[in-house]
């Protein structure tokens, strides 16, 4: 691969990759960006390229190996070579990891063989990134967002989620229709931390859409009323409710 040396915070470039720290820019032009070289090494070993890479001399240094593959496997033939300075001005890290790939977004139709996972207002990307790591690994690879959802390509779900950012059929519900549209394709189970048919209980359909909400406001009533069942967990102890990550793994393991 070429290298170009980048020195200026007032580069194209850089200036780009400030922009691509908000949604509107993001969306707007479909780009996002990931700051994790085990990210990136395994999107890549997957078969997902990046479109641009920004480097430092301090990163190749600790990771040469990594880096050899990165070059020796993806098709763009130049990386931008920067300082930790630059690095700096536009990581959305505390620290920043020195290296930054950027992906073009994934224009996603679902697999309709398989069962689907609804994100009902989780605004936490910690727990966003969690719950689709957990869909990946219980084979769930459909997930579903309405517009309440936090932005599936904000840093920190990217961080959490890994390479699950770029393994499953992400699509979004922007006018909130797909449930209604779906209602008698699939059953819908609607997790309720409060009442319902026991997990334990449920006997399981080969394919479904488990619906999640939020642990503080739970599912919308709307979308409550489109289930076909309501199912919860059966906590002890005095706890009221779990995590919605913590939640969604158990519900999977077992639904599916």
């Amino acid at each position: 691969m070429n290298v170009k040396e980048i020195t200026s915070q007032n580069n194209t470039k850089i200036k780009w990759l400030q922009k691509l720290s908000q949604k509107k820019h993001r969306r707007q032009n479909n780009q996002f960006t990931v700051e994790n070289l085990k990210i990136i090494y395994d999107a890549l070993k997957s078969g997902y390229d990046f479109q641009d890479l920004f480097v430092t001399k301090d990163f190749i240094d600790k990771h040469k190996q990594e880096f050899e593959y990165l070059q020796k496997e993806t098709k763009i033939d130049e990386y931008c070579l920067i300082d930790e300075d630059l690095n700096k001005y536009y990581s959305q890290l505390d620290t920043p990891s020195g290296i930054t790939a950027v992906y073009e977004t994934r224009l996603c139709s679902l697999d309709q063989a398989k069962s689907v996972v609804y994100l009902n207002g989780i605004k936490d990307p910690g727990n966003m990134g969690t719950i689709m790591r957990s869909a990946l690994a219980f084979g769930v690879s459909n997930v579903v967002l309405d517009a309440t959802c936090v932005d599936i390509y904000n840093f920190k779900v990217i961080s959490a989620a890994k390479d699950a950012i770029f393994k499953l059929n992400i699509v979004e519900d922007k006018e909130g229709d797909w449930l209604k549209e779906n209602k008698g394709i699939l059953p819908i189970y609607v997790a309720n931390s409060n009442e319902g048919l026991s997990l334990s209980e449920v006997k399981t359909d080969p394919r479904f859409c488990l619906v999640l909400g939020s642990e503080s406001h739970g599912v919308s009533q709307e979308i409550v009323q489109l289930a076909d069942k309501n199912i919860c967990i059966d906590i002890k102890g005095d706890i009221e409710s779990l995590n919605v990550s913590s939640a969604a793994a158990i519900l999977l393991y077992r639904l599916t």
